[in-house]
């Protein structure tokens, strides 16, 4: 199992690139990053900077949309970096949340994504793909350049999508059933379009917090209970919250959910974020001392989960880096 790393891009760029530089020694196999221009600042701009101060290190977003780039561009973005540095780049992608909403806009369409996902992945490698009906290429791309593309998926028609063309499946919660119940939808959508289930890579994002103090460290992930939330009250829209489509497990807590407030997105303190119970917490995170983390990721992994992401968003992220480094990363190569 790979261990990556997110982070927001707050200002100064400079720091989020010298927390990279600091992952790859400690042996993190990604570096991501949020991508939602109007709260953070540009990720492809500050992806040229990792890649050039490291060596080893893949980087991405987690994730990026169909809606707030044109195709082509975030094609291009990646293709270019590729030359720059070798294969060192994923493309995570999703529906959109943040970067759309404070736009005023929707999520987009199962529909657009499937061709989005598709189209990216054809043209960062220098081959021809339909782009809204018109056929399309680089002529500049270099031979050898190759770009996967991951999904971030909740629901059944994105799983089912992720199963069908993505080269890697992103779920940005740690609770081993629903894991299990994800895993298992994409396993199947993958056999039923003819593809194998084996080559798909299994990520599992959430944010990990090392220490003993409990009730503090809930409090500094809470906010990642609200933002899964914003993406399962769309599934209750369109699914209902019975549990016949979605596990209960997953849409049972937001019935307390009273709106949200994007200017506080993915944050600490996040103050629309009480909804969220402390089981909800401690089951989408990965929190207390480092054998706690062990035990999970040795649950995640059984089930097939090839990287675990950890979101770093709270007060203590420098520590919580270096024993990864220290103590999670090698434990977990060993197996």
């Amino acid at each position: 199992m790979d261990i990556g790393v997110v982070f927001q891009l707050d200002p100064p760029a400079s720091a989020v690139v010298d927390l990279s530089v600091k992952a790859e020694r400690a042996g993190f196999s990604h570096v991501w990053s949020f991508d939602s221009h109007l709260l953070w600042q540009e990720p492809f701009v500050i992806y040229s900077q990792i890649l050039d101060r490291t060596e080893r290190v893949i980087v991405g977003p987690m994730v990026t949309n169909p809606g707030t780039r044109d195709w082509t561009v975030t094609a291009s973005a990646f293709a270019t970096l590729n030359e720059m540095y070798g294969n060192r780049t994923v493309c995570g992608i999703g529906r959109g949340d943040s970067a759309l909403r404070t736009l005023g806009l929707k999520p987009t369409t199962i529909k657009e994504l499937g061709e989005c996902v598709t189209a990216i992945r054809e043209l960062a490698a220098g081959r021809v793909a339909d782009v809204r009906g018109r056929e399309i290429h680089f002529p500049w791309v270099a031979e050898g350049s190759e770009l996967e593309v991951w999904v971030a998926a909740y629901g059944p028609r994105a799983l089912a999508l992720t199963g069908e063309v993505g080269d890697g499946f992103i779920l940005q919660l740690a609770d081993p059933d629903i894991v299990a119940w994800t895993i298992a939808a994409v396993r199947a959508s993958a056999e039923k379009a003819g593809r194998d289930p084996d080559a798909i890579t299994f990520c599992v994002a959430a944010p990990a917090y090392v220490g003993d103090d409990l009730a503090h460290q809930r409090d500094q992930t809470r906010w990642f209970g609200g933002m899964v939330g914003n993406h399962i009250a769309d599934i209750v829209d369109r699914y209902g919250g019975d549990g016949s489509a979605v596990p209960q497990a997953l849409t049972d807590y937001i019935k307390g959910r009273q709106g949200y407030d994007y200017a506080e997105h993915g944050r600490a303190g996040n103050t629309h974020t009480d909804f969220v119970p402390d089981d909800i917490v401690d089951r989408f995170c990965l929190l207390g001392p480092v054998e706690n983390h062990l035990a999970r990721l040795r649950e995640l992994r059984d089930l097939g989960v090839d990287q675990f992401a950890v979101y770093l968003q709270h007060d203590d992220k420098e520590h919580t880096l270096a024993a990864y480094g220290e103590h999670v990363i090698p434990v977990v190569s060993s197996w």
